[in-house]
């Protein structure tokens, strides 16, 4: 992957946690998006990303279809396709159709509106993320297309700082600031199993 929140979080919070890296010590990973960092702040994990932001674009082939929606934009970022929805409700109810997503020359579709709802109390904008073609039909929660999200949601909400909720179905709260061409992201690890390799 040339960017991956998932990793970067989960293994900063490793060398955290057993003690390789101080606990007030940045890390520090060198990728093919270039130099990423990760911080603590309290219970927080802050990641210092590229941002990626999208140009309007026409769908390519097969998406809207796949999606069964009638999408208020679509726009193209270095990595993935973006389409923005009437609301979140709309964002929730999507019901992909995987074999044609699959089919879809793109890594993945981020789906997004803003989140005007009591259900989402002090949150900016919602989001999913399908990428069948990279194996992952939904990803709970993901940090590469928070770095599309925070220019896209930036030009229309004109601001930098955001709380945004990835709705899938395990879901994830994610704390988002746009700085030039940088995206900070805030998210949060928990480690669920400890394994050892002998030999």
């Amino acid at each position: 992957m040339d960017l991956c929140g998932h990793a970067t979080l989960a293994s900063a919070h490793v060398l955290w946690e057993s003690g390789e890296l101080g606990a007030g010590a940045a890390a520090r990973f060198h990728t093919r998006s270039g130099l990423l960092t990760a911080v603590r702040n309290g219970d927080w994990i802050e990641l210092d990303f590229p941002a990626t932001p999208d140009e309007p674009a026409e769908a390519p082939p097969g998406l809207v279809e796949a999606l069964d929606v009638s999408p208020r934009y679509v726009g193209r970022s270095r990595f993935d396709d973006i389409v923005e929805l009437e609301d979140a409700a709309a964002v929730r109810a999507l019901r992909p159709d995987f074999m044609r997503l699959r089919a879809v020359s793109t890594r993945g579709v981020i789906a997004t509106s803003r989140a005007i709802s009591p259900a989402t109390p002090g949150v900016d904008f919602v989001s999913r993320f399908f990428a069948p073609a990279s194996g992952i039909d939904e990803d709970p929660a993901t940090g590469s297309s928070h770095c599309c999200l925070a220019p896209f949601w930036s030009r229309r909400l004109g601001k930098n700082n955001f709380l945004a909720h990835q709705v899938s179905e395990r879901g994830g709260v994610l704390k988002v600031t746009l700085e030039g061409d940088r995206v900070q992201l805030g998210g949060q690890a928990v480690t669920v199993l400890r394994g050892e390799l002998l030999a």
